[in-house]
């Protein structure tokens, strides 16, 4: 792997999605099919409530996010949300989206390790990120992030709920992992 510049991004010469996190650069490996079918199955439900509600914008996970700059962090999450009122204006989506998500979606790769992902919550939530929700497929769970750190899993049989976030959305466990 190369890259051309020190700048604030890296220009790859190869291909693949990468996190940036405070100068090391990580490669993301290929969804597995459950990852996918997992990551698009929540994008669906969102991408619905967003568009019915006009609350803004769902992003899949080709969309990098500037957290932090020197060192940079540069997250790219399997699903993500931003309220309307934060949209960049148009001439800036060529870019990165500079500052976090309101919503940020990661679901555990069988290759990811625990510390990896914490890591990730962690730099979401120091952003200013106001949801973070980690799905792990094989468990069957998803663990929602608050701002203050707090963290409540949810099984198969529970509702996830957009909160303050997306108003009125809910999605049962279940449907995530159909």
């Amino acid at each position: 792997m190369t890259h051309q510049s020190r700048g604030a991004f890296f220009v790859l010469t190869e291909p693949g999605r990468y996190d940036l996190i405070r100068g090391e650069l990580i490669a993301l490996p290929p969804a597995s099919e459950q990852l996918g079918a997992t990551a698009a199955n929540i994008a669906g439900h969102l991408w619905q409530h967003v568009r019915s509600h006009r609350l803004g914008r769902v992003y899949t996970a080709e969309t990098g996010f500037v957290l932090a700059r020197d060192p940079d962090v540069v997250l790219v999450p399997d699903v993500a949300f931003v309220r309307a009122d934060r949209l960049p204006p148009d001439e800036m989506r060529s870019k990165f989206y500079e500052g976090p998500p309101d919503l940020a979606i990661e679901v555990i790769s069988p290759s990811e390790r625990t510390t990896q992902t914490q890591q990730k919550v962690l730099e979401y939530l120091r952003a200013g990120t106001q949801l973070v929700w980690v799905v792990d497929p094989p468990r069957r769970t998803v663990t929602v992030y608050h701002p203050d750190h707090s963290a409540r899993i949810l099984r198969i049989d529970d509702e996830l709920d957009g909160g303050e976030v997306l108003p009125g959305l809910r999605i049962s466990v279940a449907e995530i992992f159909a």
